[in-house]
């Protein structure tokens, strides 16, 4: 009998600038992700100011789901899917931000895709925030840093909650809030790129713009999550974490403190916020460390309490270790690198592979905040080699897959209230790091290559009917 609740969410994570395309189509506007080119796993992608015709831009065209999305949510019905995590285009929306009055195409599009879920039983879990400001704010508000961004944001958010009140129920305000607290994040997340223009590694570290940036997402965040509960009590509001789980590379005390503070700064800090609902104790040291002086207005602290989320989401792919001696040999990674591990492999990208980590993850969240958990990206990119007979025979992708959802259910064994698990990238799609498309996820290929040649045909990869044995056996089969 299967360890998982009986109606776990199985199903698979995207996000709309990375596979839909048609970018400036039916009066979408332009994102931060739309300024971004194309690059690889040795070369960064840049961000230009203006768009250049001449230059490739991945996300412009990205996969084509615009077009495509039928066909691919009928495969992933094919899987078995329960549920379906994607993403809003802020910017198909409301094309700069600042409209009074939504986009009304954009509207109708995902009107189409959650009827098209709902006509298969697959609920739809929906990110409002993915990584795609929209690049008109950057220009006025230098991004987040810009206050206003609130209300422009609640504006967003209630149009597609009143759209959609009887098409979604489950939401998540803000992907990957965490990502904040890096540098990278002034693309990513909080669009604190004003004026920037070069390689996306070489984005200027000005941590007083992100971390007021990420206080005004954090009130946001809250003022939807009150506003749902008040206005669509059957909605079910989450917060999104990209958590990077750390360990101390030796049992030095020095190494244990610095993997401590690490945990704190990178993974707790936000999610405490949005599940406690106040900024926790170690917060003004963190300030303090990077000469942060945060501007908070009367009543922000009210409404953090009044905000908190219904359950917690996050992305876990690898770990790295903390160490305090600076020869320590480093490793590549997802957001954040760190001292390698002599413990784990790594994949084509250098990042370690580590499934136990997710069972110790999900004990250490829920420990912590006790409110339903849910995997909503996990998974392997790789380098996925078509055989003569156009076959993808991606056992690694499997074993790393069965590895993860071992220590899963291992994690729900321990105690852990879990809802549902969303490998991301279930197809093929542009990967949001490196901006290219050779890095490879998904169940579902997609012929779409780095120059942007390809003619979008979609194909099963072998872990697509392992993934579908899996979900009809409630992870009991992972053979």
């Amino acid at each position: 009998m299967s360890v998982l609740r009986k109606d776990f969410l199985w199903g698979g994570a995207v996000a709309a600038n990375q596979f839909e395309g048609a970018w400036n189509v039916d009066g979408k506007g332009d994102s931060v992700s739309d300024h971004c080119t194309t690059g690889s796993a040795k070369t960064p992608k840049r961000i230009t100011v203006k768009i250049d015709p001449g230059t490739l831009y991945p996300s412009h065209e990205a996969i084509d789901f615009y077009h495509h999305y039928e066909e691919d949510i009928a495969l992933f019905a094919e899987m078995g899917f329960k549920v379906f995590r994607t993403s809003i285009n802020w910017t198909r929306i409301f094309p700069t931000g600042m409209e009074s009055e939504p986009n009304e195409k954009g509207l109708e599009f995902y009107d189409k895709v959650f009827d098209c879920c709902k006509a298969h039983g697959i609920e739809p879990l929906v990110t409002i925030s993915h990584y795609e400001m929209p690049y008109a704010l950057v220009e006025k508000c230098n991004g987040w840093e810009g206050r206003e961004v609130i209300d422009y944001y609640m504006n967003y958010c209630k149009a597609i909650f009143e759209r959609y009140k009887d098409k979604v129920k489950y939401w998540l305000t803000f992907n990957e809030i965490n990502c904040g607290t890096m540098a990278f994040g002034a693309i990513l997340a909080t669009g604190t790129v004003k004026g920037f223009e070069g390689y996306t590694n070489e984005v200027p570290d000005r941590p007083q713009e992100r971390y007021q940036a990420l206080h005004h997402q954090f009130v946001a965040s809250a003022l939807a999550v009150k506003y749902a509960h008040d206005n669509y009590p059957q909605f079910k509001m989450g917060n999104m974490i990209c958590f990077i789980t750390s360990y101390p590379l030796t049992c030095n005390p020095d190494d244990i403190l610095a993997n401590q503070a690490r945990m704190r700064e990178m993974n707790w800090y936000c999610s405490d916020v949005q599940v406690r609902g106040e900024y926790p104790s170690y917060a003004q040291s963190i300030w303090d460390k990077l000469g942060v002086t945060l501007k908070v207005e009367p009543g922000d602290a009210e409404i953090l309490k009044q905000g908190t989320v219904d359950f917690y989401t996050f992305s876990y792919y690898m770990s790295n270790c903390v160490s305090t001696d600076p020869n320590a040999k480093k490793t590549d990674g997802n957001i954040a690198t760190g001292a390698k591990n002599p413990y784990l492999p790594a994949s084509d990208w250098g990042w370690q592979i580590d499934p136990k980590g997710l069972r110790y993850s999900l004990n250490e969240i829920y420990d912590r905040y006790r409110i339903p958990l849910m995997v909503v990206e996990n998974g392997l990119g790789a380098y996925d080699k078509k055989e003569a007979d156009g076959s993808i025979n991606d056992d690694y992708r499997i074993d790393y897959l069965r590895q993860h959802i071992e220590q899963m259910i291992g994690a729900v064994k321990d105690g852990v209230d879990l809802m549902g698990y969303t490998p991301w990238g279930c197809i093929d799609l542009v990967s949001a790091s490196t901006g290219e498309m050779a890095k490879r996820y998904g169940f579902i290929y997609v012929e779409k290559y780095d120059d942007g040649t390809g003619d979008l045909s979609r194909k099963r990869k072998k872990s697509f009917d392992w993934y579908k044995k899996v979900i009809a056996s409630n992870g009991d089969d992972l053979a």
